[in-house]
């Protein structure tokens, strides 16, 4: 028996779920109603357009109205807006945004995925100045037309997560002027720990961004924005990406359950209170399967994952639902950063009871004499005792989504690191090393749960220096000549038998190389000699490179190194 179902949105999740009903129905009559003026475009591609990467805007968009028509006989109404649902009549009543007209549309099934809005604060000042948002292909086209006439414009983007440095970065790429402002100590909060943040700082700062953390904006003047600070950024076009809120107007007017998190609420089923309204996407909170409760997940990847299981649910299909982790990766100049699962810096914000071990490994990608062989900062969370998988963030100048991409397919399989470490990855040198990163970063793993050595973090070794702690560094006399730690001792790795008698007995050592790993070699080789109280300086001397040196130059405080080296 038809049915007829109305879809409210038309970008990735409400796209996604009316090409599904289709392909389980070609009886089915299906409306998509977008109050923009386009259905299906790469929301994640926006800010590439800025910097040339995607140099027409209409190769924007994905699917037109007309081909949502001729290849799936899908009614998609471009600029038209639904503004009230009457669930008891099952009945939407919709605006014609270019004519004004108001006309009802009924329906048997109802899908929402109206997706969340740019947040804009209310700041003294802002009459003052130029201000953008981010949304659609309509908003990147009027920003990027008014950059291009306005080819001298100092341009600041207020807002450090995944849009923010995307077009702070495409726009420096185009030649701009560009200022990236984040109230918070580091940018990419929800993917990255501030260890590995550090990192990406390093990027953005050598790529000529006047990157801003740790303050906020308090008002703004004529082509000025003031922070709290008393710093003024003269800027001619201010965009804001500071985050974004889910659609619930439509929601809470038709009375549908939200959730805790201000997104909607749904069931297992991706449906509301109401039996025939199902939603997905940006408007609705996801159950966080490695934490136990809910959280907001604006992804396209999760939203077109749901809009099939509603698609199904319709149909009286299965739903085989398993809850997110949210994978995520992101390009930054050089730099590819990826993220799967917790983070410490989650952990710890949401106070949860879990005890976890961390692994920092710093290998090759892969095998050293490949020409574009680099190195690819690896950190993974494990819980402790199980060793189950909680999370890993990766960044380098290779391939560093297949690393997590791994990672996120044991977590969805509940693995644990031992699975890590007896992984059969493909191996040939082009594209990787015998031991990949993760089954190294397994092995390093399952060694600390043993108990086999202990470890500090690359980002402790300033409050070693401050300590007094003995130090000790076996890189080469050149590398240790060349850049060291203003407190350390060199022995290097080669000589470390011969001169045994320099390493005490009677306080803490601890062992630093350039990445760790010939550092966790001597720490054995000390432990078989007798030493109780041996360390490891997880990360290495260019892992305390990478942290130290973003805040060091841009706070001016006393560095704890002589040089820094990220080679």
């Amino acid at each position: 028996m038809a049915r007829k179902i109305l879809v409210v949105g038309g970008v990735a999740g409400g796209a996604s779920a009316a090409a599904r009903l289709r392909r389980l129905s070609e009886d089915d009559e299906i409306i998509i109603f977008e109050k923009g003026p386009h259905v299906s475009f790469s929301n994640c591609s926006l800010p590439y357009h800025l910097s040339g990467v995607v140099e027409q805007v209409e190769s924007l968009v994905l699917l037109r109205p007309e081909n949502f028509s001729s290849e799936y006989n899908i009614d998609a109404r471009i600029n038209h807006e639904v503004v009230l649902i009457d669930r008891e009549a099952k009945k939407l009543t919709v605006k014609n945004i270019l004519s004004d007209q108001l006309y009802q549309e009924s329906y048997d099934k109802l899908i929402l995925s109206p997706g969340a809005k740019p947040v804009i604060p209310s700041i003294p000042g802002m009459d003052k100045v130029t201000v953008f948002t981010i949304r659609n292909v309509a908003d990147i086209d009027k920003l990027n037309t008014f950059a291009k006439s306005n080819r001298s414009a100092n341009i600041a983007i207020i807002g450090g997560g995944f849009i923010g440095v995307e077009t702070a970065e495409n726009l420096k790429e185009a030649g701009y002027n560009v200022s990236l402002i984040q109230s918070r100590s580091q940018v990419m909060r929800r993917p990255f720990d501030f260890d590995m943040a550090q990192i990406l700082h390093k990027e953005i700062y050598d790529n000529g961004i006047n990157l801003i953390l740790g303050d906020r904006v308090s008002s703004f003047e004529k082509d000025t924005i003031i922070l709290e600070s008393g710093k003024r950024i003269e800027s001619q076009i201010v965009i804001f990406t500071i985050g974004v809120a889910p659609e619930i107007k439509l929601a809470i007017e038709a009375g549908l359950d939200i959730g805790k998190t201000g997104a909607m609420k749904v069931d297992q089923n991706y449906r509301t209170n109401d039996e025939d309204i199902y939603a997905v996407g940006d408007v609705i909170e996801v159950y966080g399967c490695l934490f136990k409760d809910y959280f907001n997940l604006p992804l396209a990847g999760p939203a077109q994952k749901q809009a099939r299981q509603a698609a199904d649910h319709i149909h009286g299909l299965t739903v085989d639902n398993r809850g997110f982790i949210g994978s995520s990766v992101v390009k930054i100049f050089n730099k590819h950063a990826a993220s799967t699962g917790l983070t410490e810096s989650f952990i710890k914000a949401g106070e949860m009871k879990i005890d976890y071990g961390t692994v920092k490994v710093i290998p090759n990608d892969k095998v050293a004499l490949m020409p574009d062989n680099s190195m690819i900062h690896f950190k993974l969370l494990y819980e402790k005792p199980t060793g189950k998988i909680l999370g890993a963030q990766a960044i380098g100048d290779g391939n560093v989504d297949k690393r997590v991409d791994i990672i996120a397919t044991l977590i969805k399989l509940g693995g644990t690191i031992h699975d890590l470490k007896d992984l059969e990855l493909c191996y040939a040198p082009p594209f990787g090393t015998a031991k990949d990163v993760t089954n190294f970063a397994g092995y390093v793993a399952t060694n600390l749960l043993r108990d086999t050595f202990r470890q500090v973090h690359d980002y402790e070794a300033r409050e070693l220096v401050g300590d007094g702690a003995y130090i000790i560094d076996i890189r080469s006399k050149y590398k240790f000549k060349e850049s060291h730690l203003k407190t350390a001792v060199n022995i290097p790795f080669n000589q470390v038998r011969d001169r045994i008698s320099e390493f005490p007995k009677d306080k803490p050592i601890y062992i630093l190389c350039r990445t760790g790993q010939d550092s966790y070699n001597v720490v054995l080789t000390l432990q078989h000699l007798g030493y109780k109280d041996v360390y490891n300086i997880s990360g290495g001397f260019m892992g305390i490179s990478y942290y130290e040196y973003f805040t060091d130059k841009t706070t001016g405080r006393d560095p704890i190194l002589t040089g820094y080296n990220f080679k």
